[in-house]
This record gives structure tokens, C-alpha cells and sequence, in this order.
């Protein structure tokens, strides 16, 4: 009988177990090893990983790298030897697997850096004038892409800054368009995320200076705040690199259109920009092995960040375009080739999960992992693949798995702490929402009590995400049932992995559908789980969540003893002219502001006056999507109004809570706030069977 992933998750928890286990705590949370993506070897027989550990006093963390012999049984993993100055990230082999190169801040920068795979010193391949943010060798060996953020008029090796005309006199910033912000930083005019190639000589080492390839389009390559590695890609001859680039202009905010470029190495041909048809996103760029494919992600519908993204296929020698799977009703997030070039191996949300999917070229579609959240895979011959792979009561780890989905389970990195915690249960559950279709949700509890729990009813954000079968170092289902509580999520209308119906459902009906389902879920919860409490609960959620907070507040005041609003949307009004990225705000609420059809309507601050529910308002200063005038205005709201509240405000902090330190502040201030509000019983442990 084969053994899936998350049975071997659950089966390495068992055999450590101990008898004095005891409750996940915030400090947990914040000091687990985090398991990077892994590098396969061009022999297959070694992976390369990072993992990321937490000095909780210092509050930093700090990468190492790790070796693992894939074709042994028994072989326990490795770190490589060298030099310790800095933390290391982003490992690759190179073509011969003899060397394995990764970003490095030994010398005080982040550099590219390599070390022989049989052991030895590490020696800086890069001298960049700036931090380099990422790189790519070519399959070759005979180039190296990195990119990095860098004034457009600066060469890499050297930049004292352009002058273009008079300075200011003074510190203020100077804007004649927008983004003037973006994510948590201020915009500095001129400066991009560039792509340049470094030629290598017999040695590997670089020879000349670094070439930019980002072509006539100004802008970010790869894109930003999030685009990283997976948006590059070499052919396979070397012959020249695809990546995904973003135009900026007075436009950028309102759009989401991206494109794929192919630049070549050869200087006398022209970088082409592929995809200039489509005015919606583009983006992941895979070249088959054979060379005859590039195939890549787009959407069709601009100014929609949540559209579906599909596959697309380019046949290079004619330019035949091939929209592959088109009928396949998911949105693809990530792709990579299978070795003889017949299928891609993709990741999709599906339902609660996000497994692995081989397409093959004829179209067809197969699922192949199991329960949990699938990533970073790298498909091997014979239908073997390794993959990453966390799920809501784990975080990630590395599998290898057979073209008949037996599998094996490579590192462990965090099983000698779990094996000092209490174990959960996790369970997932549909009912009938709103307009009658099926929703679903899930539910985390302590496992082996008797007794009555109390609620914890999280509320995701996106709003077009999903709290699923996933690992989570901020919203962490896991920690929170470990302090005695069952957490309770619902994928309401909007939620991806459903279909793009779905997702589209909530377009211009924020405080609608999903409110109905998040009623009909909590109703239904006493016939799906007679444990939970649900009269004895609190409702939690940022972003889109903490927006549904504050209408929760106005809309369903009796519902919960309390609320935990997160960088929450108070003011549709406010939040339609001061956040950085319009798109999403004008998409779904269908238009600027001055266009908009009954644009109270779905706007909290409009139902203050209802407040009466506890509410614990938390944010970041550094977040520019949903500015902190929103959480101040709720607050105040509260407190006018004599409504037990509190603010916490992370001046270090953007949309999220990144450091450690941060991360267990913000949870002793979430449980203490539960703890005020909640009766919380001594849960019982069930007699032994």
C-alpha cells in the first residue's frame, strides 16, 4: 500500500512522540526551521536546500545551506562547509553538478557566490557596486543572469547616482506620477529591478561587465514587490533568457499587465517582447528541454489580479500559440517541464488543497499529490518527481515521489519539535451557501480532549484567497487551536481554488455573499463538529478579513464576544484614494470612487453606530495597501463610543508581521485578548482507548 506525503508527515510526528508533549506556543511559531525550495542536481543525485533558523534575541534569521544524497536510502543531510560570515539562499548546481552557487552576504553584500559540492572554501563569483537580489546560470555554464534594483542610467560594477538636472534643496520626494508608493516602501524615481548577464570564462569566472538585457521596456524585471526567480528562465542552448517584465508609468497602478521577453545573447538580434497582444498579466516563462516550447502563465482580463492564470504554449520555430488545458477550470502557480519534454507538471489551488497536476500536450490533466500544499517541484525521468510540501499541521518539508505516487519523505528538519507538542486534528467540511452552492471550510482543534471548546472563526483575506490545508507562519490555524480553542475557517464566495465563477462572485459585493456564508457556516458547524462552542467564540481576520471585521461589527454585532481586526479596510472611501495598487480596489468595487454605483453600500463606516463588539485593532505603519488611516479610524470609532478596545501598531512592520520578535508579540497580544473575552474550560483529555 503506498504511503502518501501527508501520511509520512503524520507517521514522523508518531514515531518521535513523547509523553510530556505540551501546547504549541507563539515562541514556536516564530523559531521553526523553514525548509527552502530544493535544487536538484543535473545527475539527480544530490538536492541543495536552505534552511532558515530564528535567533529569537537577536531577532534575525539566517540561511545555511544543505546537501542531500538522494540515491541513499538511509543519507542523512549535510551542511556545506566554508565560510560562516553571512546567511546563504537560492543554491544551484552548476552544469557538470560539480560546483554549487548561492547568494552570500559574507563579503558584506549579497553576492553570487560558489563552493565544490565535494567540500572545500566558497569564493565570491560576483562584484557587484549593489545587493544582488538573484541570479540564474545558464544551462551552459557559459553566462550568469543576475538582477538586482539599480538606477536605470547606473552600470552594475559601479553606480555614483545620475544627475538629471537640479537636486532638491531639501528631503522632500518629488513625484509627477504614480506608484509614489508601493507594498511598504517609497517609490525612487528611475530606480527598477534590472536584468543583466554576465559572460563566464573557462573558468567560470566573470568575464567583463555586466550586460543589461531588460530591452527598451522601462521597467521592473523581475517584477515587484514579489517576482523573483521563477520569472526567469534560459532556453535551454543558452541562447537567450525569457523573463516577465512590468511597464511603469502613470499607469502602473492601474494595471496588471505583464509581459514575457525573450532577449538573446547575440547582440545583433533583437529583444523580442512576446506577449505584447495581451494587455492582462504574463508571467512564469518555461522553456521545454528539447527546445522547441516556451510555455508560460497569462491571464486574459486586465486590470483583474485574480483572473485565471492558464497555460500557453509557443512553438519557437513557428510561433504557433496554443492555449493548453483551456477548459481546466483552475489557476495554474507554477510550472515546470518533465525531463523528455511531453507534459508540464504544474501547482493549483483545488478545493482546500494545492497539489501537483501533469498536463500533457494534448491537453489532458492529471492529478498527482495528495492532501496538502505542494510546491517548488522539480520533475526527475520516469515520472519521479521532488517537491515541497506543508500542510496546516506541518510546515514544509521535501518529498521524493514515483510515477505511482509512492513517496518518500527527505528531510525533517522540525520533527524533533513536534515531537514535544500536543497533537491536533484537522477536518475539512462543506455546506450549502449562499445561492445554494457548496462552500467549504476547515476546522483545527486540539486532539484527544472531551469537553466544550471555545471558537476561533478566521476570516482570510485576499479577498480572492483561501485559508486551506497550508502552513502558515502569520495566520497559523495550528498555534491557535493548541491555547484550547477550535478554529473554524470557511472558504466563502471569492475564495480561489473553486473555480473562476467562484472567484468572481464577489466582484462588487464585498459585504455580501460572503457574509451569508459565513453566517450559514456557523450554523451549520454545531451539526458538523457539537464540540465547538459557537456561542462562546471570536472572530479574527486581516485585510479582506479585517474588512469583514469591521462589517461583521456593524452587520452581525451579536455573533462573537469579540474581534481581532488586522490591517482591516474601514472606510471603502478612504481606502479608494490612498491605497498604492488601484486595480484591485477599482476592479472589485467596480470603478474609480466618482463611478461608482451605490458606493456605500458595502462600506463599514457607514454602520458605527452598531458597533458594540470588543475589537482589538492591529497594523503596520509600513503598510501601503490598506494605509494605517483605516485601522486609526476604527479605533477611534471604538473608542468614542466607550467599546472596549485596544491598538497595536508595528512601526517596523508592512501588510504583515515578518520578525520574530513581532510575530510573538502580536500573538500574546491576539491570546491574551481571546483569553479577556472567552470562556475557556480546562479541556479534558479523553480516557485512553
Amino acid at each position: 500500500m503506498k504511503k502518501t506525503a501527508l501520511a509520512l508527515f503524520a507517521a514522523s510526528m508518531l514515531a518521535s512522540a513523547t509523553a510530556h508533549a505540551r501546547p504549541m506556543t507563539e515562541v514556536d511559531l516564530a523559531t521553526m526551521d523553514r525548509v527552502g525550495a530544493p535544487m536538484v542536481s543535473p545527475d539527480g543525485k544530490w538536492i541543495a536546500y536552505t534552511v532558515t533558523t530564528t535567533d529569537l534575541d537577536a531577532n534575525r534569521r539566517t540561511s545555511a545551506l544543505w546537501l542531500l544524497d538522494v540515491t541513499a536510502k538511509d543519507a542523512k543531510p549535510v551542511a556545506m562547509a566554508g565560510d560562516d560570515g553571512g546567511s546563504r539562499s537560492d543554491p544551484a548546481f552548476s552544469p557538470d553538478g560539480g560546483w554549487l552557487y548561492f547568494l552570500g552576504s559574507d563579503s558584506g553584500t549579497s553576492q553570487v557566490w560558489r563552493m565544490p559540492v565535494a567540500g572545500g572554501d566558497a569564493e565570491q563569483v560576483t562584484q557587484a557596486a549593489v545587493d544582488l537580489s538573484g541570479y540564474r546560470l545558464s544551462p551552459d555554464g557559459a553566462h550568469l543572469a543576475v538582477w538586482a534594483d539599480i538606477d536605470r542610467g547606473c552600470a552594475l560594477e559601479s553606480c555614483a547616482g545620475k544627475a538629471d538636472g537640479e537636486k532638491p534643496m531639501g528631503s522632500g520626494r518629488e513625484y509627477d506620477h504614480m506608484f509614489v508608493r508601493h507594498w511598504d516602501a517609497w517609490e525612487t524615481p528611475g530606480n527598477y529591478s534590472t536584468l543583466f548577464v554576465y559572460d563566464l570564462d573557462g573558468e567560470a569566472r566573470v568575464s567583463g561587465v555586466a550586460r543589461n538585457v531588460s530591452g527598451a521596456i522601462i521597467g521592473d524585471a523581475p517584477t515587484k514587490p514579489f517576482g523573483g526567480g521563477e520569472e526567469i528562465a534560459w532556453l535551454p542552448d543558452s541562447s537567450a533568457i525569457a523573463f516577465t517584465i512590468r511597464k511603469a508609468d502613470g499607469q502602473e497602478p492601474l494595471s496588471t499587465n505583464t509581459d514575457i521577453v525573450l532577449a538573446p545573447m547575440d547582440a545583433n538580434l533583437p529583444t523580442v517582447n512576446l506577449t505584447a497582444a495581451n494587455e492582462a498579466t504574463d508571467t512564469l516563462p518555461a522553456p521545454s528541454p528539447d527546445g522547441k516550447w516556451l510555455a508560460w502563465a497569462a491571464m486574459e482580463r486586465s486590470g483583474y489580479e485574480s483572473d485565471r492564470l492558464g497555460v500557453r504554449l509557443l512553438e519557437l520555430s513557428t510561433g504557433k500559440l496554443v492555449d493548453l488545458a483551456k477548459d481546466w477550470d483552475r489557476s495554474v502557480g507554477s510550472i515546470a517541464w518533465t525531463p523528455d519534454s511531453a507534459a508540464l507538471i504544474v501547482t493549483a489551488q483545488d478545493v482546500l488543497d494545492h497539489p501537483a497536476f501533469r498536463i500533457d500536450l494534448s491537453g489532458k490533466v492529471t492529478r498527482l499529490t495528495g492532501a496538502g500544499n505542494v510546491h517548488d517541484v522539480t520533475p526527475l525521468a520516469k515520472g519521479a518527481m521532488i517537491y515541497a510540501l506543508n500542510s496546516v499541521t506541518r510546515p514544509d518539508e521535501i518529498f521524493w515521489q514515483d510515477r505511482k505516487g509512492r513517496t518518500r519523505m527527505l528531510t525533517d528538519a522540525n520533527g524533533a519539535r513536534f515531537a514535544e507538542l500536543d497533537p491536533v486534528s484537522a477536518e475539512r467540511f462543506s455546506f450549502e451557501g449562499a445561492d445554494g452552492d457548496t462552500v467549504w471550510g476547515q476546522i483545527v482543534k486540539p486532539a484527544g480532549v472531551e469537553g466544550m471548546l471555545p471558537l476561533a472563526f478566521l476570516v482570510h483575506g485576499g479577498p480572492q484567497g483561501s485559508f486551506g490545508n497550508s502552513w502558515s507562519s502569520r495566520w497559523n490555524p495550528m498555534v491557535m487551536a493548541s491555547q484550547g480553542l477550535a478554529t473554524v475557517s470557511v472558504d466563502f464566495h471569492g475564495s480561489t481554488g473553486y473555480g473562476q465563477a467562484f472567484t468572481d462572485s464577489i466582484n462588487r459585493d464585498w459585504g455580501g455573499k460572503p457574509l451569508e456564508d459565513l453566517k450559514l457556516g456557523l450554523a451549520a458547524i454545531p451539526g458538523i463538529d457539537p464540540q465547538i462552542d459557537t456561542a462562546n467564540g471570536c472572530a479574527l481576520g486581516a485585510s479582506y478579513g479585517g474588512y469583514m471585521m469591521n462589517w461583521i461589527a456593524g452587520q452581525w454585532p451579536d455573533a462573537f464576544k469579540c474581534i481581532v481586526n488586522h490591517d482591516g479596510v474601514f472606510d471603502l472611501r478612504g481606502m479608494a484614494f490612498a491605497t498604492e495598487e488601484l486595480w484591485f480596489d477599482e476592479w472589485d468595487q467596480g470603478g474609480p470612487w466618482w463611478q461608482r454605483e451605490d458606493a456605500e453600500k458595502w462600506n463599514p463606516v457607514n454602520h458605527v453606530d452598531k458597533w458594540k463588539t470588543p475589537m482589538l485593532v492591529i497594523h503596520g505603519e509600513k503598510d501601503f495597501r490598506i494605509p494605517l488611516a483605516q485601522s486609526l479610524g476604527a479605533f477611534t470609532a471604538l473608542q468614542r463610543q466607550d467599546i472596549p478596545s485596544k491598538l497595536l501598531v508595528f512601526p517596523d512592520e508592512n501588510h504583515w508581521v515578518l520578525k520574530a520578535r513581532n510575530s510573538v508579540q502580536w500573538h500574546r497580544n491576539v491570546f491574551a485578548w481571546l483569553d479577556r473575552w472567552l470562556d475557556k474550560p480546562e479541556p479534558q483529555e479523553t480516557a485512553a482507548e
